[in-house]
C-alpha cells in the first residue's frame, strides 16, 4: 500500500558548529564510548546508544575477534564495478550513490572467507547474529535519502552502524556523519573496519539510537537500519526543516514498509513505500 504525500526539496542543514567532545549528555546508567574514525586517533564521549537489530548477546570470541582485512586488487574492483552496473540496470540512477558504491570496498566489511561473495546482491553475516544488508537495499535507501540532490548533504545521522559499510558510503555523500550502534561488539568491529579508510568526517557512537543524537542536530537526513512500530519522535525533532528521514516502520497493513518522512515548515509529509524486512528497533546498550 503506498501513500504519496507532497515532498518538499531538502536544503542542506543550516551551518552549525560541531558539538564538542566529550559530549555533555543527560545522566544515564550506561557509560558507552564514542569513537571518531580518523586514522588511529580516537576520542571518548559520554553515552548514547544505537538500536538493537537482533537482541543477540555477543559471545566473547565474536566481540574480541578482529576482522581480517584483505587487499583490493583489479579482480575485486572489476567485480565491484559489475555489482554497480547491475544496480544501475535495476534502476539506480543517482551519480553520487553509484560513485560511492563503486569506491567503498564492501569486502573489507566481511570476513575474508566471504570476500568472494561480497559483491553479490545478498546479505552476509557480520557476527553477533547480525548481517550486512543487500547492496540493492542499501542503494535504494541512499538514493531515497539523496532524492535527486546533486550536492553533498550536510550533517547526517545513521541509526545502526552494523559493520560500518553504510556509514562509509554516507561519508562520501555527506559533509559529516554521526553513526550510532547499540551493540558494543559491532561498534568495536565497525571501528576496526573503518580505521583503514581514514574518514575524518565520520563519527562512531555507542548508544541508544532511539534517542537520536541531539548534540549533532539538526540533520539534513536521518537513515535507520532497524524498524519499530513507529518512527521515534526524537528523530523527527532532530531532522532539519527541509530534511528527509528514511527508515523501516510498521504500516497500516501490519507489515514493515520503507517510510520516507520529509519535514517542512508546515509539518511532516509521510510516504509509505515497498514492504521490507529489517530487524526490530530496540533501545539500550548491549
Amino acid at each position: 500500500m503506498k501513500r504519496h504525500l507532497p515532498v518538499a526539496p531538502a536544503p542542506a542543514s543550516p551551518a552549525r558548529p560541531r558539538p564538542s567532545f566529550p559530549a555533555k549528555l543527560a545522566p544515564t546508567s550506561v557509560q558507552p564510548a564514542a569513537v571518531k574514525t580518523q586514522g588511529a586517533s580516537a576520542f571518548k564521549s559520554t553515552p548514547l546508544a544505537g538500536p538493537d537489530r537482533a537482541g543477540v548477546k555477543p559471545s566473547p570470541a565474536s566481540v574480541q575477534r578482529p576482522p581480517v582485512i584483505i587487499g583490493d586488487g583489479p579482480d575485486l574492483q572489476a567485480v565491484r564495478t559489475a555489482m554497480v552496473r547491475k544496480l544501475q540496470a535495476q534502476g539506480l540512477v543517482h551519480p553520487a550513490v553509484l560513485a560511492a558504491l563503486n569506491t567503498v570496498e564492501r569486502h573489507r566489511f566481511v570476513d575474508s572467507a566471504l570476500a568472494s561473495q561480497a559483491y553479490e546482491d545478498t546479505s552476509l553475516p557480520i557476527g553477533l547474529g547480525q548481517t550486512i544488508s543487500k547492496p540493492n537495499v542499501v542503494a535504494r535507501m541512499l538514493e531515497l535519502m539523496c532524492h535527486g540532490r546533486t550536492e553533498k548533504l550536510g550533517r547526517v545521522l545513521e541509526i545502526g552502524t552494523g559493520c560500518g559499510y553504510q556509514a562509509a558510503l554516507l561519508s562520501h555523500l555527506s559533509h559529516e556523519v554521526y553513526s550510532m550502534e547499540r551493540l558494543r561488539g559491532l561498534h568495536e568491529r565497525a571501528r576496526e573496519n573503518l580505521r583503514w579508510f581514514r574518514l575524518s568526517n565520520l563519527h562512531l557512537l555507542l548508544g541508544d539510537g532511539m534517542l537520536g543524537y541531539a548534540q549533532g542536530a539538526p540533520y539534513a537526513s536521518i537513515i535507520a537500519a532497524a524498524g519499530g512500530n513507529e518512527i521515534p519522535e526524537a528523530w523527527i525533532d532532530q531532522l532539519a526543516v527541509g530534511g528527509r528521514l528514511v527508515a523501516p516502520a510498521m504500516a497500516e497493513s501490519g507489515r514493515q514498509h520503507l517510510v520516507v518522512i520529509d519535514k517542512t515548515t508546515t509539518g511532516v509529509a509521510r510516504t509509505v513505500l515497498e514492504a521490507v524486512l529489517f530487524v526490530p528497533l530496540k533501545s539500550g546498550v548491549a
